[in-house]
């Protein structure tokens, strides 16, 4: 029974190899189309063809009669402000930490300090975009949030793709349960698109801002994640819990 047992151990743990490879040659592709999406919608941005389409959405969101009345009740102004701070630098700063702190409780030291350099890089990348690109803020319809620095790629939005599906995703691959990596990445996606709705609905981002901020974060997070689980396959970081 030893050899026979020992044979369909080999067979599984090769099965596994076969499977992240394919996963790896995925994500591969899906970080090129990303990074292209990003660079068309920034072409579009400077090329000033995007124009149309960014006013159009943003109009979409306030009161025909008064451009400085977003469109719903009350309260829903207000609860896009509560969304929007989901991508804040304070909220993602505790939420961050908060994992970190997790990781390094739960005796997964490498783990940790991926996520550090991960979302450090991701922090990085966000804020040398906005200094290339320096695209002022919308002046079409007033402003129902505060707002600091330049437009484009939607800090916001970037950091919220980066620092949510980039943990979303290392998280979910210290679980061995598919209910647990549904749960994260689920969660992760939800919140950035929440995020980025809540920044031209409040009127402090083009729509196009937006969305090169989704295509550079999530290209971030999955490259992230490929080279977490390519990581994991050596045993340079802790294997999923089962």
């Amino acid at each position: 029974m030893g050899p026979r047992l020992g044979k369909i151990a080999a067979n599984e743990s090769a099965g596994l190899r076969r499977r992240t490879e394919i996963w790896m040659l995925a994500t591969i592709f899906a970080i090129a189309g990303l990074v292209l999406a990003f660079g068309r919608i920034a072409d579009e941005m400077v090329e000033g063809d995007a124009t149309k389409f960014d006013q159009t959405i943003l109009l979409f969101f306030r009161t025909p009669n008064d451009l400085s009345n977003p469109i719903g009740p009350p309260w829903m102004e207000e609860m896009a402000r509560d969304i929007t701070a989901l991508g804040s630098y304070a909220v993602l700063s505790v939420v961050f930490c908060a994992v970190v702190i997790y990781l390094f409780m739960a005796h997964r030291r490498a783990a940790a300090f991926w996520v550090l350099a991960a979302v450090g890089g991701g922090v990085l990348l966000s804020n040398v975009l906005k200094l290339v690109y320096e695209r002022p803020r919308p002046d079409l319809v007033p402003h129902a949030a505060r707002v600091f620095t330049t437009s484009f790629p939607s800090g916001h939005a970037t950091l919220s793709a980066i620092i949510y599906l980039t943990l979303g995703a290392l998280l979910a691959g210290l679980h061995g349960s598919l209910r647990f990596k549904v749960y994260f990445l689920s969660l992760a996606i939800l919140l950035t698109i929440a995020v980025g709705i809540s920044r031209v609905y409040l009127g402090v981002h083009y729509p196009t801002d937006v969305l090169a901020g989704w295509c550079i974060g999530a290209a971030w997070a999955a490259l992230c994640w490929s080279i977490f689980t390519w990581l994991q396959t050596r045993g340079q970081i802790e294997p999923p819990s089962r």
